[in-house]
């Protein structure tokens, strides 16, 4: 089982690596854009570590490693606050695209019946 310090070192690169992940999704001032599928695999890869760590380390009571889960902890609370946004970001770009295919739809069926009118 690795030490305490191993522990805190893990999850402190986490969290710096969770920190530009939101960041960029929600960067100072901006509104929340669509996550791309990259931000996505970012967030879901930093979660999914920290959970096996999270296991592997239930009863680590190192004073460093407590700090580390405790900015991990305000994190989780900020992705969790973002969620909505993120969400209504994505049904927004969907229905931003849905418009482009009906648009390019329309294009192409005039294509086509001018295309036959010749």
């Amino acid at each position: 089982m690795p030490a305490a310090t191993e522990y805190a070192q893990e999850l402190h690169e986490t969290n710096e690596r969770l920190n530009a992940w939101l960041s960029s999704l929600s960067p100072a001032g901006c509104p929340v854009r669509p996550a791309t599928p990259e931000q996505m695999n970012g967030i879901l890869t930093e979660l999914m570590r920290v959970g096996q760590w999270l296991r592997a380390a239930r009863h680590e009571t190192d004073d460093a490693v407590q700090h580390e889960l405790g900015v991990y902890r305000r994190q989780v609370e900020q992705l969790r606050e973002l969620l909505p946004s993120i969400h209504q970001a994505l049904l927004q770009e969907r229905a931003r695209l849905e418009q482009q295919r009906l648009g390019l739809n329309s294009a192409s069926e005039w294509v086509r019946a001018s295309r036959q009118t010749l």
